[in-house]
């Protein structure tokens, strides 16, 4: 994965950024689309999903907070459009802190994510930056991190290589799978999912073979490793949809597989993933900019045809 040093010395990101220099004088890459938070609504028909079940799932991942994008404010409205939406279930899959100067406190951002409600629950994950930049767990070499007493400090369950029956009587869970960057995970990518692979097995141990898992993993990559016939959806965020996208092309996006993952609902072999593009935004130049890939709630209606709003 490239760190943000190598991603600012990419020449092909150093051209759209000069490409979009011309817009973020104007302000908009800058003071406008960062903050101009959509809706993208999905509805997935996924082979044996169980008959007569419907569930509403909003996704919320990548924050960064910071008081120049995503700041408490943001946050605040981001936690009343998502309730509106009156999601069954609401999942967090992590990067919540900024890992700019400044940034709005993990444990503020998890107080203002206790505002979130659904009945079947609010359920969080860690990315990348939730473990790589907390030193101390890294020293430790194991958790628990600083956003993960945040999180759990303020009620919201963390599913840190865990699954927990939705549904018991549709035979429907939960699962959430650890960060890439966990201390100790493998660097070598075939190393990486093999073990990735291993540790979702253990985590699935619990479920009975006919039931159907819906998964929670922060980084998109580990779709592709080809995962286990239960897992009926996975819900990954960590792109930011590529964060700098000019007609249609994302110079730089944080995965081994390029513009496959980047954004949107992708299906390959019967199996089905949704990245969303997070809300917050990574610093870039000094400025958190966004172009082309707006931030945004993902709705996710499981039960009926497949269609992209």
């Amino acid at each position: 994965m490239l760190s943000r040093r190598a991603l600012l010395s990419q020449p092909a990101l150093s051209a759209a950024l000069a490409a979009a220099g011309g817009l973020a004088g104007t302000g908009y890459a800058i003071a406008v689309e960062p903050h101009r938070v959509r809706v993208a609504a999905y509805r997935p028909d996924l082979p044996g999903w169980p008959a007569g079940t419907r569930l509403r799932i909003a996704v919320l991942t990548d924050f960064h907070a910071h008081p120049r994008c995503m700041g408490e404010a943001a946050i605040a409205a981001v936690v009343a459009r998502t309730n509106a939406l009156m999601p069954d279930l609401t999942v967090l899959l992590g990067d919540y802190g900024s890992q700019d100067r400044g940034g709005v406190p993990v444990e503020t951002v998890a107080g203002l994510l206790r505002g979130l409600s659904a009945p079947l629950g609010v359920h969080a994950i860690q990315g990348n930056h939730d473990w790589g930049d907390d030193r101390a767990a890294r020293r430790r070499g194991h958790g628990p991190t600083r956003t993960e007493r945040a999180l759990r400090a303020a009620g919201l369950p963390v599913l840190e290589n865990a699954a927990v029956p939705l549904d018991a009587a549709a035979g429907l869970w939960l699962a959430g799978i650890e960060s890439e960057e966990v201390p100790g995970a493998p660097r070598d990518p075939r190393a990486l999912d093999r073990h990735r692979l291993a540790v979702l097995a253990r985590i699935l141990a619990p479920v009975p073979p006919g039931d159907r898992v819906i998964l929670l993993a922060h980084e998109p990559d580990l779709f592709a490793a080809g995962l286990d016939p239960r897992v009926a959806l996975t819900l990954s965020g960590h792109t930011h949809g590529g964060q700098v996208r000019l007609l249609g092309f994302a110079p730089w996006i944080p995965s081994r597989y390029g513009t496959r993952y980047a954004q949107g609902h992708v299906v390959e072999g019967g199996r089905h993933l949704i990245v969303s593009a997070g809300l917050g935004a990574h610093f870039v130049a000094g400025v958190p900019l966004r172009l082309g890939a707006p931030p945004e709630i993902v709705v996710v209606d499981l039960g009926g045809s497949d269609a992209t709003a």
